[in-house]
């Protein structure tokens, strides 16, 4: 699927993105901040800390809005 691979390439760094790329076994998901590209690779940088995912194993890829603001606590409701 180099059109994944080719939006990946082209779009701005800092965009909030989600990758899917293949795994031994099937695929996974990365969400997160686009932090870098290069002729091989990129990196997202997600919740759990930075993914680097080759170009070659992207299968879908596209823009994301940002995540929903977080909801404050709930304290002491009876």
């Amino acid at each position: 699927m180099a059109d994944a691979a080719g939006f990946v390439s082209g779009t701005p760094l800092g965009t909030r993105i989600v990758v899917r790329r293949r795994i031994e076994g099937g695929f996974t998901d990365a969400i997160g901040y686009l932090r870098s590209v290069d002729d091989a690779s990129c990196v997202v940088e997600t919740r759990h800390g930075t993914v680097t995912i080759l170009l070659a194993d992207i299968a879908l890829a596209k823009a994301v809005p940002p995540p929903p603001a977080r909801r404050a606590r709930r304290v002491g409701t009876d």
